[in-house]
């Protein structure tokens, strides 16, 4: 690394001699993240809709507020419908915002919630998972869409991803 400057007005009358007016630093030898790193995926945030969306999106098409938003997946979801699973998550912090929501009203801290990945948000650049699912033993943030000031963080409560257990038959929220 390299900076300089210049002389705006010379030293007169007895005044001090300018410091060195460039100065030199070795940068610090930067490898990268590891091929099998975490770090990527503790960096995400969950964008999250309430759970209770999921049912009427499969009932009505009309309501599904997904639809307005950018399909990550072009394939068709129905046939990636193997792929859907859930994740229970520790609440550590709220906003106020999502205590005045009760869509959101699930998210306490000290609380478990759980959130299931359907196949609409699944992500094909993420290797067919939804972002911001997090990593057992570290903090994520969440932010939810239909509350704007509604956000936190909350850690991964077990280390697997569960595929069709309690956690997935009523999820208190969804991915986006």
């Amino acid at each position: 690394m390299v900076r300089s400057r210049r002389v705006i007005q010379a030293p007169a009358h007895g005044g001090r001699h300018c410091p060195s007016l460039v100065q030199r630093r070795a940068c610090q030898a930067h490898h990268g993240c590891q091929p099998d790193s975490d770090v990527p995926l503790r960096e995400e945030s969950a964008m999250i809709l309430p759970g209770s969306l999921s049912v009427s999106r499969h009932s009505n098409e009309t309501v599904d507020i997904r639809k307005n938003l950018r399909l990550r997946n072009p394939d068709d979801p129905e046939s990636n419908a193997h792929r859907e699973y859930c994740v229970q998550f520790e609440v550590l912090k709220v906003s106020k915002a999502c205590h005045t929501d009760s869509d959101y009203k699930p998210l306490r801290e000290g609380g478990l919630v759980c959130v299931m990945c359907e196949t609409a948000a699944l992500r094909r650049d993420l290797n067919w998972r939804c972002g911001g699912h997090g990593v057992a033993g570290h903090s994520t943030r969440f932010f939810a869409l239909l509350a704007p000031h509604c956000h936190g963080k909350w850690m991964r409560a077990k280390e697997n991803l569960d595929r069709k257990g309690d956690c997935c038959s009523n999820p208190d929220f969804i991915f986006v």
